[in-house]
C-alpha cells in the first residue's frame, strides 16, 4: 500500500484510538481510586528506538518520560528482548519518576521483527516504604520510599512470573490493590498489541513505518516554525522552592531559555544541589516539565509525540535538585518538577503573554490520610491532587479551582465517591475567597478550600506542599497571589503546616487544605469598574478589597461611588 498523505492520518487516528482505549481499560480494571477516580496514570506507544508515537491526554509528567523510560529498558537488555516478554520499571534514576509510578512496557513484534512499544505508567497506592501511601516527606534516601523495580522482565512468553507477583505481595501494605493495578497495566499493553498488530496487518509494515517517520517529521516542522517565530534571545527566571520535607530553608533555582533560529535550550545551571528531602526530581521529570510548558507554547491541542522536542536542549549539571543522583529521595518529585516548569513558564510568559499566564498556586498540594477502615478491618490510603488558582491571561481572569501544570487531565474525587471509599466526611469545599487573588486588570483565579472530618481513631496524615512562603507572581503590573497550605484542627487548637512528616489524627479532627489564587496581569486600578463590582456581587472580593486593591468604593448598599471611585483611581 502506497504511504499517502490520507492513509498516514488514518494510521494516526487509529494509533490515537489504540493510547484511548489503553487509558479506558487501565481506568475500568484498576484498583486503586487515585487510578479509576482521579486517572492518575497515562498510556502511549513508541516506535522500535523508543520514540514516543503517540499517547493518551493523562499526566502530563509521565508522557514526557515515556521515551526516556523505554529507551532505558533497550540499553538494558539489547537484543534479548523477545515477543510475549513484558518489562517493569519505577526507577527515578533510569527515566522515570518517583517508586509509585510504575511503569508496564510490552515490545510489539510483527513477523518475528520488533516493531513497537506498548507503555502504561499509573500511581499505584502503595509500593512499601516506611509510611503507608511510600511518599514519606522526610525520607533522606531512596530506600525508604518503598520498593524499586530497575527494569524487569516481568512476563516471559506472555506469562506472568510468579515470583514478580510474589515480591509485590510481601513488600506492599495493600497487596491485594497493587496487584489489580498491576493486572489493569498489564491488560492495557497487550490491548495495545493487539491494536497495533491489526494496524501492521491492514496496512503494511513499510507503510506503518513510514506513519511513524511521517508523525515524527511533520511534529518537527511545527515545532521549528512556532520557534522561528519568537524572537531570538536569552530569557531567564528565578525562583525559590520552600522547604524540602527535612528543611524549612528555602532553595533556589534558575532557567536560562536561549532561543535561535529554530533551537531552543533550556539551562537550569546554577540551581540548588540535592536535598537531603525528597523534593528532588531527576532529569526524566525534569525533561518532562521542559516538554509540558514547551508544548503549551508552541501547540497546546495537538496530540503530542517526540518529534515536537527534537528543537529541545535541555542543560542541567549532575547532582542537583532538578537532575538528583542516587541515592536521593524523590518521592515528592512532582514539587520539583513543578518548579521546573513554573520556572520556564515564568521565563517564556512576559515573551508570549497571550498564550501563557501568570503565576499559579503550582503545587499538587497532596495530602495523604490513611488508617485502618472499621468496616472493611483493611488499611486504606486516601491521596489526591488539590485544585488550585491560575494566573490571569492577557484577556481573561485566572481560572480557578483547576489541577495544576504538572498533573495534566487529572481530577479529584467525587464527594459521593470519596465518602463511600474512605472513613472520612468532606465538610467543605468551596473557593479560597478569604485569602484573595492576585489583583490587575485581570485578576487569579481563585484557590479552593477542602476541608476532611475524620471518622476514626488512630488515622494519621502527612503532606508536602510548595508555594508555602513564595507567592505566584504577576504580570505585566498584576499583583502576586496567594499561598498554599494545610490546615489541621485537633480539639479546638489550629495549626498551619505545609510540609510535615506525620500527625496523628483521631475521631473528630478535621484537616483543611487550602490552596492559592493565582497573580493577576495588568494594573488593578485598570480593572473595568464592572468587573469589579460584580465579584463584590457574588461574594469572590469585600468592599474593603475593592477599594485597596481596585480603587473602586462600594457603599453600604452595595452600589458603587462614581465619584469616590473616580477620585480615588485618580488620586493614585
Amino acid at each position: 500500500m502506497i504511504a499517502d498523505s490520507i492513509t498516514q492520518e488514518i494510521i494516526r487516528g487509529k494509533l490515537l484510538a489504540t493510547a484511548d482505549e489503553m487509558g479506558i481499560v487501565i481506568s475500568r480494571c484498576s484498583m486503586s481510586p487515585v487510578i479509576y477516580e482521579v486517572l492518575d496514570f497515562a498510556c502511549g506507544v513508541c516506535d522500535p528506538k523508543g520514540q514516543l508515537i503517540v499517547q493518551t491526554n493523562g499526566i502530563t509528567l509521565f508522557t514526557g518520560t515515556f521515551a526516556l523510560q523505554v529507551q532505558s529498558i533497550i540499553r538494558r537488555f539489547g537484543d534479548d528482548i523477545s515477543p510475549g516478554d513484558v518489562f517493569m520499571t519505577n526507577d527515578p534514576f533510569d527515566g522515570g519518576t518517583h517508586t509509585c509510578d510504575i511503569a508496564l512496557i510490552k515490545p510489539i513484534f510483527i513477523d518475528s521483527k520488533l516493531e513497537s512499544f506498548a507503555i502504561a505508567v499509573a500511581h499505584w497506592s502503595e509500593v512499601g516504604g516506611a509510611v503507608a501511601g511510600s511518599i514519606s516527606p522526610s525520607a533522606t534516601e531512596i530506600y525508604q520510599e518503598g520498593i524499586r523495580f530497575p527494569g524487569i522482565r516481568v512476563c516471559r512468553n506472555d506469562e506472568v512470573q510468579p515470583d514478580i507477583i510474589e515480591l509485590i505481595r510481601e513488600n506492599t501494605r495493600l497487596p491485594t490493590m497493587c496487584i489489580g493495578d498491576f493486572n489493569a497495566e498489564l491488560a492495557a499493553v497487550r490491548i495495545a498489541e493487539t491494536r497495533v498488530t491489526e494496524i501492521f496487518t491492514k496496512y503494511g509494515k513499510e507503510t506503518v513505518r513510514k506513519t511513524f517517520n511521517y508523525i515524527l517529521e511533520s511534529s518537527d516542522k511545527l515545532s521549528r516554525q512556532a520557534i522561528r517565530d519568537l524572537p531570538d534571545g536569552i530569557y531567564s527566571a528565578k525562583d525559590f522552592i520552600d522547604g524540602d520535607g527535612v528543611s524549612n530553608d528555602q532553595f533556589p533555582v534558575c532557567v536560562e531559555v536561549r532561543i535561535k533560529g529554530d533551537e531552543i535550550a533550556f539551562d537550569f545551571t546554577g540551581s540548588s544541589p540535592q536535598r537531603n528531602g525528597p523534593i528532588n526530581c531527576a532529569f526524566g521529570a525534569l525533561s518532562a516539565a521542559v516538554k509540558t510548558v514547551f508544548k503549551a507554547l508552541v501547540d497546546p491541542q495537538g496530540p503530542s509525540n517526540e518529534g515536537w522536542f527534537r528543537p529541545i536542549t535541555i542543560i542541567c549539571p549532575e547532582g542537583t535538585i532538578f537532575t538528583a543522583k542516587k541515592p536521593a529521595p524523590t518521592g515528592w518529585y512532582y514539587e520539583g518538577s513543578a518548579q521546573a516548569s513554573e520556572l520556564v513558564w515564568r521565563a517564556l510568559a512576559e515573551l508570549a503573554p497571550d498564550q501563557l499566564s501568570a503565576g499559579s498556586y503550582m503545587s499538587l498540594c497532596a495530602a495523604y490520610i490513611f488508617g485502618k477502615d472499621p468496616d472493611t478491618d483493611e488499611m486504606f490510603v486516601h491521596i489526591e491532587p488539590a485544585v488550585g488558582g491560575w494566573g490571569a491571561q492577557s484577556d481573561s481572569d485566572g481560572t480557578g479551582a483547576l489541577i495544576a501544570t504538572t498533573d495534566g487531565d487529572t481530577y479529584n474525587y467525587s464527594v459521593e465517591l470519596f465518602e463511600a471509599k474512605f472513613p472520612l466526611r468532606i465538610t467543605e469545599y468551596s473557593l479560597n475567597v478569604n485569602d484573595g487573588v492576585g489583583a490587575g486588570y485581570w485578576r487569579g483565579g481563585f484557590g479552593a478550600i477542602r476541608e476532611f472530618e475524620i471518622l476514626i481513631n488512630d488515622a494519621h496524615t502527612y503532606c508536602s506542599f510548595g508555594r508555602s512562603i513564595e507567592k505566584p507572581w504577576g504580570l505585566k503590573g498584576g499583583k502576586e497571589g496567594t499561598n498554599n497550605y494545610m490546615e489541621i484542627i485537633r480539639s479546638g487548637i489550629l495549626k498551619r503546616v505545609s510540609r510535615i512528616s506525620h500527625q496523628e489524627l483521631s475521631k473528630g479532627d478535621k484537616l483543611r487544605v487550602v490552596t492559592g489564587g493565582g497573580g493577576g496581569f495588568g494594573s488593578p486600578l485598570e480593572r473595568p469598574i464592572s468587573l469589579v463590582h460584580e465579584d463584590f456581587l457574588n461574594g469572590y472580593i469585600s468592599n474593603e478589597v475593592a477599594k485597596s486593591d481596585f480603587g473602586v468604593v462600594i457603599d453600604e448598599n452595595g452600589k458603587v461611588d462614581d465619584i469616590e471611585t473616580t477620585r480615588l483611581r485618580e488620586g493614585q
